[in-house]
């Protein structure tokens, strides 16, 4: 069985690498895509996960088949297009680390999963996890819904990423309605503060996050703050918890690596999250604040993920 199996995008990050002599900028080839630098950080942690998506059958493609491999993260699930290239990123990063995207998709190979290629073993799991970017495009988004569907049948605690990346819808009113059209399935949302906005119009961090999580009945919603932790609702508790204090560089896959750290804290209280206590949720944030914190001082998404022992230290002297 797998702890956790997660469907989504697989893509080339190129982000920022210096100058060459002649002055021009130097690009780094990092593997990322939100849901894999969540099994990345789950498979670092110890977890057993497995990949759903498709990838181009060319250099980056295989780059990145191996990539999963070498963390260790079960690629069975992994189909290799021959009709659509590998999804390119290009990240541009902030002098304090944030960043935005430059995207090479038209089609990526990502959005051309259909579902007659879902492999049924990988379902065989504990927590299915999806963001909102495998619902841009058909066929992926029908294939997203029908691993929704399989997961719900099966019993699997549903995880999602209602991650806002305004490029690669064709509008706006058109990603609001999907984002939130699939909300109802997942038992657990991490969402940022700008996408909480987004999503509900309202600014008011407690009013609009106790309104999105009452609306589409979720168990645990959690709204990452950046460098200021996490504000999260779990049934009637509602609470902030800080981030840690670090030299960021680059932010990209932080959110996913803190996302990943909860999955982690799920899975290893092996407890329904709705009898944990306001302890128990309050340690398992700093946790993932923890692991989010120590993405942001290094280069890169997948390469950056922390092992436990990171971590921890952190968590002792943070």
């Amino acid at each position: 069985m797998y702890d956790v199996v997660a469907l989504g995008e697989l893509l080339i990050d190129f982000t920022p690498a210096g100058q060459s002599e002649q002055g021009n900028c130097l690009f780094a080839c990092n593997p990322g895509g939100a849901p894999a630098n969540v099994l990345t950080c789950l498979a670092r942690l110890g977890k057993r996960t497995g990949f759903l998506g498709k990838v181009g059958d060319d250099q980056f493609g295989r780059f990145l088949r191996q990539v999963l491999r070498a963390e260790t993260i079960a690629t069975e699930g992994l189909v290799l297009s021959a009709e659509a290239q590998t999804t390119l990123a290009f990240v541009h990063l902030q002098p304090d680390g944030e960043r935005s995207f430059s995207f090479y998709r038209s089609p990526g190979a990502d959005t051309m999963l259909k579902p007659d290629e879902l492999k049924a073993a990988l379902f065989n799991a504990r927590i299915f996890h999806f963001g909102s970017l495998s619902l841009t495009n058909e066929p992926a988004r029908s294939a997203t819904m029908a691993a929704l569907q399989s997961a719900k049948s099966r019993g699997l605690l549903v995880s999602y990423d209602p991650n806002l990346r305004p490029l690669l819808w064709p509008d706006l009113t058109e990603a609001k309605t999907q984002m939130l059209g699939v909300m109802d399935q997942a038992d657990v949302v991490k969402i940022s503060r700008d996408e909480l906005e987004f999503l509900t119009g309202s600014g008011h961090l407690e009013q609009s996050s106790e309104r999105l999580f009452q609306q589409y009945g979720l168990s645990m919603l959690l709204v990452t703050l950046g460098e200021d932790g996490c504000y999260f609702r779990l049934g009637r508790l509602g609470g902030h918890v800080p981030g840690f204090r670090v030299r960021a560089v680059d932010a990209t896959g932080a959110g996913d690596a803190f996302l990943g750290g909860m999955l982690y804290q799920i899975l290893q209280r092996r407890k329904a999250i709705d009898q944990w206590t306001l302890e128990e949720m309050e340690a398992s944030v700093r946790f993932a604040n923890a692991i989010g914190a120590l993405v942001t001082t290094r280069q890169g998404a997948i390469p950056a993920m922390p092992t436990l022992g990171e971590v921890v230290q952190l968590l002792a002297t943070g």
